[in-house]
């Protein structure tokens, strides 16, 4: 028994050693290109295990070669072609792990071992392709395997699982890793020599003259590594050249949509592509060497220049909006992000900026700007003097501005989601509102007045239009009601309509009422004479009928005469409380007959107004009969006088029977009355009367309750 020698053939194993380590840089180049590639990955991986397959067992093969030369001519090629195979297996299983998200320690010892078995592998199988029985030294052979292993370990942790390579350091790593991989190569082969011991050897009778044989076998190995080196050279050489042609695709989307410069550390523009060119007016000559200040708009302000400086500097990206000034003086705007490129040290070394036009869009947001504005501006207007409701295609209420509010006096929770039933005062009728909803569910605009109540009760109107928005088939998705508060124009025309009944009626007193007088006191003084004759009691009686209907038709002439005199009055200052207290004293008999509690309040001895005062005694005469009258079982009816805001308001009220709500605004018409001997005039004339002394008359009622008449007019400073 003898041992493996270990004489070498220095030339064979420098060629080895040489060959091993191109091979194992070659195969890890290719399994780590794995990760960072999309397409060919099957084509890389299959190149590297054949790479580091081969680098292995080309070590393995000089290496027994180099010892004997001679036991070239024993070699079996079936089990050399089998080392070859079980070593690129080996090989590529070694990797597999490596190529998930992530690297554990399992997937390092995984590899490792597979290396280990390769090494092993190649040599026993090499062994026995020469035809050797071999005996091992178990302590050197595990020695030589745990050596092996941990080589392996620690390249496959330095190239896959270091904190170094994760920063991007792996230009000089996996030559490190080639060489480490390959030391571990040749070292397991020397030591698995030394543990091993030809026990019988069968050589063949030719011999090979050692020059000729060096030379083919040097061929040999060449052709296999540099066959390999050029495989693996095609797919890197693909892999790159699809690489050039997405940059190149990408370079020009980028220069047919996006803006692109780059300048150095102190913001010199070193270049600028077509797109910049194009949109600047600048020439690529006229841009080179300057800076981005030849583009400033004067738009933003220093501290903004400043912030974007201070951000890009630290090493971080900058995005924004940016308005630039082109050669020919127009302005466009860019939506900028500015990447800085670091050093080794964290400094930028050149900034990249990409922008976009974005000229139309900032076009497009001042113009809505503007009509957001002009929105405003008009539903402020809209606010300050327009009642304004959108409802939905059913009537219910969506939206109310604040004037809608303010007249209704409803808050807009209690009118959301509520139609305008809430508002219906009474006064239209259900034909009015179908012919309403019938003019604007056909899509057509309705205009008209109407009369609503407020939250509180108060009556009030509108002058309204409403009109449909549509959908595309024509019928209305929606509506808006705008609105103008027209209740002091309604009040003014009541008023006007009023006086002119009232000029109507003095037309008709100018006409006739002289030529009624002078009959009636014919009539008066010859029905007086037969009286003072007459002796049969039931004659007597029809005479005094005659007298009173004479009378009355007097009354009726002199309230004609009042509405025929011209509206001017000659008013003198006078204390009213005297003229008041005269009449209540007049009627305080005719009030205990009626059985009504008559009284008089009124905390000032002196209110001093300008007055006619045998018109406003007949003004009050009449409204304290008229209560007096409105009590027919008797109850209570006070007269009372208060002094507010330089007015006095006296106010006569009864707890009669109390006058409906529809027929009070008919009170002071001519002929109207509520009692059933009246004429409606004698109202009318008291109306009349306080109109002349620039006072009103407002008077408030509930049915069983009782009637006040409050008299406003113009107090004079005590």
């Amino acid at each position: 028994m003898v041992t493996v020698s270990t004489e070498l053939h220095p030339f064979l194993i420098v060629i080895a050693v040489g060959l091993t380590i191109m091979a194992s840089y070659t195969g890890l180049d290719m399994f780590t290109l794995i990760k960072s590639v999309k397409k060919n990955k099957r084509m890389l991986y299959l190149g590297g295990a054949l790479s580091l397959g081969v680098g292995i067992w080309v070590m393995n093969f000089i290496g027994l070669i180099a010892a004997d030369i001679n036991r070239f001519s024993s070699y079996q090629i079936p089990l050399t072609i089998l080392s070859i195979l079980i070593g690129i297996a080996f090989s590529g299983m070694a990797f597999i792990p490596f190529f998930g998200r992530e690297v554990k320690t399992i997937h390092l010892l995984f590899g490792s071992f597979f290396l280990t078995t390769a090494v092993f592998a190649i040599h026993i199988i090499s062994i026995y392709a020469m035809n050797l029985s071999i005996a091992y030294n178990v302590p050197l052979f595990v020695f030589s395997g745990l050596l092996l292993f941990g080589s392996f370990l620690f390249s496959l942790w330095i190239l896959f699982s270091s904190k170094t390579y994760s920063k991007g350091n792996q230009t000089w790593l996996k030559p490190l890793s080639a060489l480490i991989i390959s030391a571990a190569i040749a070292e397991g082969h020397f030591l698995l020599k030394r543990a091993s011991t030809i026990l019988s050897a069968n050589t063949g009778n030719s011999s090979i003259n050692e020059d000729t044989f060096l030379v083919y076998l040097v061929l040999l190995v060449t052709v296999l590594i540099i066959s390999g080196l050029i495989a693996s050279s095609t797919l890197v050489s693909k892999q790159l050249a699809e690489s050039d042609t997405n940059l190149r695709d990408i370079t020009a989307a980028l220069d047919a949509s996006t803006i692109v410069a780059i300048t150095d550390p102190q913001g010199n523009i070193i270049f600028v592509n077509d797109k910049f060119e194009e949109i600047s007016k600048y020439k690529k000559e006229e841009i080179i060497g300057k800076n981005h200040r030849m583009l400033n708009s004067g738009y933003h302000s220093k501290e903004f220049f400043k912030d974007l400086w201070t951000t890009i500097q630290s090493g971080k990206n900058w995005r924004g909006e940016i308005r630039n000034k082109a050669k020919d003086g127009s302005f466009y705007w860019v939506d900028t992000t500015i990447v800085p490129f670091l050093n080794k040290k964290g400094r930028p070394y050149q900034y990249v900026a990409i922008r976009s036009d974005i000229s139309d869009r900032k076009r497009a947001e001042e113009h809505l700007k503007e009509s957001i504005k002009d929105n405003t501006d008009i539903r402020f207007a809209l606010d300050q003097s327009t009642i304004v409701a959108f409802t939905d295609a059913r009537g219910r209420i969506t939206s109310v501005n604040d004037k809608f509010c303010e007249i209704s006096k409803y808050s807009r929770e209690e009118l959301i989601g509520k139609d305008h039933n809430i508002l219906n005062s009474g006064h239209q009728t259900k034909l009015f509102f179908k012919d309403l909803w019938k003019t604007i569910g056909e899509g057509k605009v309705w205009k008209g007045e109407i009369r609503n109540k407020a939250k509180d009760g108060t009556l009030y109107w509108v002058d309204t239009t409403i009109v449909p928005f549509l959908h595309e088939n024509g019928k209305p998705y929606q509506y808006v009601a705008i609105r103008n508060d027209i209740t002091e124009r309604k009040r003014a025309e009541e008023v006007l309509h009023r006086q002119d009944k009232l000029a109507a009626v003095g037309q008709l007193a100018a006409g006739v009422a002289h030529e009624i007088r002078n009959p009636l006191t014919s009539m008066k003084g010859y029905a007086e004479f037969l009286t003072l004759d007459e002796k049969d009691p039931e004659r007597l009686e029809f005479m005094n009928i005659i007298l009173d209907e004479i009378e009355r038709v007097n009354t009726i002439v002199e309230d004609f005469m009042v509405l025929a005199k011209p509206k001017m009055v000659e008013l003198e200052e006078k204390n009213v409380v005297p003229v008041i207290k005269n009449v209540v004293s007049l009627l305080e008999f005719e009030a205990r007959k009626k059985h009504v509690k008559l009284s008089f309040d009124c905390p000032h001895e002196i209110i001093q107004i300008e007055c006619d005062e045998n018109r406003l005694k007949q003004v009050f005469l009449n409204f304290i009969k008229n209560g007096i009258e409105a009590m027919p079982n008797g109850g209570e009816l006070h007269v009372k006088t208060m002094i507010h805001d330089n007015n006095v308001q006296i106010s006569i009220q009864d707890t009669g029977v109390g006058i409906p709500k529809d027929k009070l605004k008919q009170l002071g018409e001519p002929f109207y009355t509520t009692k059933k001997n009246g004429n409606g005039l004698g109202l009318m004339v008291s109306f009349k009367i306080i109109e002349n002394h620039n006072g009103k008359v407002f008077v408030e009622s509930e049915p069983n309750k009782g009637t006040t008449f409050n008299i406003l007019l113009p107090a004079k400073p005590a």
